[in-house]
């Protein structure tokens, strides 16, 4: 590797595709570059960000397309740029770090490390122009290298904190939960509003066995705030990444596949446990814009970017005008009684559609989608994540059980298949592919949500238990003296799993979830669980309200539809016809007689 030009034109990640043509000489992160540091004394900068990040952007144009910078950078330190998606072990650990020195965190995260790894100094956005209180990062720059020729010896090693989290009792959870919840908008907390998707899991399943109206108010209020507001892109279906203000009006206008696979797992629950057909018809639009915008071959891309030629959210916004003139007069009256929508607009003058209530209006919605995909699209991160494929198949069984749409199962099989296909040619489950090109890695996110969704396929068909098993032994070697470890691969530092179920239920829980359900379905003994801070690790919960035996671990010789038992049910085969709840067992003489007891 030449290290005096810039590489990433080598690389497979579409995010260091991005900034192959920066005059700084990027590297990969490899076990080449940290060595070649090493021999050179020479300081790492490491970039961490994805290929759908506004900020990345922003940062990339006014900094990194910089020739003053690029030829500081050039000189004095080893540049790497990383993209969060393939290595999460690296961005994980970087910020940890930033969250230790800043008490907070973000992309860019761009943390300057000694030859040795050790990071001292760690910054999210910087401009190229000094700012009130912030410096430019040529002086920034600057003043890093200062103050490591002079303090190199006295740098002391990161070591990434063990995940713990303070164990509580579950009625505590509950009024914790309570105390975050937003009572005007819904959600959690008064700020800028992140999909809480594991809260809203974990939430339904207690609301089923409690009847806790309190717990009904937030997960109906939430959904319902999610299906009308901004999060919702309510003409293609599918939902944004978050929303910046606390109404849930503007969103950043990314779409993440995981959201995607959240959103359809979280309201295909919704349907089953309100019965609300609004929820069935939003879960059926997500369907649609995956197969329309996500779908490639039998698996699915990461994700679209927020801007369209460098403008957040150019191609979802309207200007009233141009809504009234592309429908007639009866169907402009209709909208305008069901969406929000002004001459001043929301966003930046234009208007970023929001509804009154939760109802639709198929004609008139497809009719201005038709015209928003005759303009420019945000460009798509065509890399295929194997734990984010995952979570869609889960979804997706989600979808057949609850919703009733028999070709859903057919796209999961077809997806795990496609899957390990793909990224499991042998004994070794790689992380990410990308045109043909696969990332030879490994990690416990994809070992722990392609295990849960090999336990929901054999749960379904019967099918799979080969595979479920060697799933499940791979998995549990990533768990070594009480710890799961997120990598065994060696090029960057060993590092505890995390456990932070946000915005994606975390590794660690991906990983004790799909243990438990294979156990389960396997009929081995399995000891209860602790519950864990609400909101942060609300998956987590969700596993160990299983394990308290809050679930009915129904066994039959043959199968039982969906519909005729409750939300919180687990199917496994075997001769007795038995019903096994709350750590207590009782046996049945026939299936109509096992339905009437639930």
């Amino acid at each position: 590797m030449d290290m005096s030009r810039n590489n990433l034109d080598k690389a497979m990640s579409p995010y260091l595709q991005q900034h192959k043509d920066n005059p700084i000489h990027w590297q990969e992160w490899s076990t080449q570059v940290r060595d070649y540091a090493q021999a050179h004394g020479k300081i790492l900068f490491l970039s961490v960000g994805y290929a759908t990040c506004h900020w990345c952007h922003v940062m990339a144009h006014e900094a990194f397309e910089d020739k003053e910078v690029a030829d500081y950078l050039n000189t004095h330190f080893i540049s790497v740029k990383v993209d969060r998606e393939q290595r999460p072990d690296i961005d994980q650990y970087l910020m940890a770090y930033a969250y230790q020195m800043h008490g907070g965190g973000g992309w860019p995260l761009n943390v300057f490390l000694t030859p040795d790894l050790k990071p001292f100094f760690a910054v999210t956005y910087v401009g190229i122009k000094a700012e009130p209180g912030i410096l430019a990062l040529i002086d920034l720059l600057g003043n890093i290298r200062q103050h490591y020729d002079q303090n190199k010896d006295k740098i002391t090693d990161y070591v990434a904190p063990t995940p713990e989290a303070t164990v509580i009792r579950q009625i505590d959870l509950i009024a914790q939960l309570a105390t975050q919840y937003d009572q005007v908008y819904g959600g959690f907390g008064t700020g800028q509003k992140f999909p809480p998707h594991s809260t809203l899991l974990f939430l339904m399943h207690y609301y089923e066995n409690s009847n806790d109206s309190g717990a009904l108010q937030v997960i109906e209020k939430t959904l319902d705030s999610m299906a009308t507001r901004g999060l919702h892109d309510h003409l293609q279906g599918g939902f944004f990444r978050y929303c910046t203000d606390r109404s849930w009006t503007i969103p950043h206008f990314e779409k993440m596949l995981y959201d995607q696979a959240m959103m359809l797992w979280v309201y295909s629950v919704g349907y089953k446990l309100l019965k609300k057909s609004a929820y069935k018809t939003i879960a059926e639009k997500i369907i649609t814009c995956l197969n329309d915008t996500f779908q490639k071959g039998d698996l699915y891309i990461s994700a679209y970017d927020a801007d369209t030629q460098g403008v957040e959210g150019k191609t979802y916004l309207w200007s009233k005008k141009e809504v009234q003139q592309e429908l007639s007069a009866d169907e402009f009256n209709m909208f305008t009684d069901l969406y929000d929508i002004s001459d001043e607009g929301n966003f930046k003058g234009d208007n970023h559609l929001v509804k009154k209530n939760v109802t639709f209006l198929p004609e008139i919605e497809q009719k201005l989608l038709a015209i928003r995909k005759k303009r420019l699209q945000p460009l798509s991160d065509q890399k295929i994540i194997t734990s984010w494929n995952s979570l869609l198949g889960i979804a997706y069984v989600q979808a057949y059980r609850f919703l009733g749409l028999d070709h859903v199962l057919e796209q999961a099989t077809r997806l795990f298949d496609a899957l390990l296909k793909k990224h499991q040619p042998k004994d070794v489950l790689f992380h990410s592919s990308i045109n043909g090109m696969t990332q030879k890695q490994s990690f416990l996110e994809d070992y722990g949500s392609i295990l849960v969704f090999a336990t929901y396929l054999y749960e379904e068909t019967g099918q799979y238990k080969d595979e479920m098993e060697k799933l499940y032994d791979k998995t549990k070697s990533f768990y070594e003296s009480g710890l799961w470890y997120e990598t065994r691969d060696g090029d960057f530092k060993p590092l505890p799993a995390q456990l932070f179920d946000h915005p994606a239920p975390s590794s660690v829980s991906l990983a004790e979830y799909g243990v438990l359900r294979a156990d389960i379905l396997s009929g081995k003994d399995y000891t209860p669980g602790h519950y864990k801070q609400p909101a942060s690790y609300d998956f987590y919960n969700l596993v160990t309200f299983i394990k308290d035996g809050h679930f009915h671990i129904i066994q039959s010789s043959e199968r039982v539809t969906w519909d005729q038992l409750p939300l919180n049910s687990i199917q496994r085969k075997g001769e007795k016809l038995q019903d096994c709840f709350e750590r207590s067992c009782q046996e049945f003489d026939s299936i109509d007689a096992l339905i009437a007891h639930l």
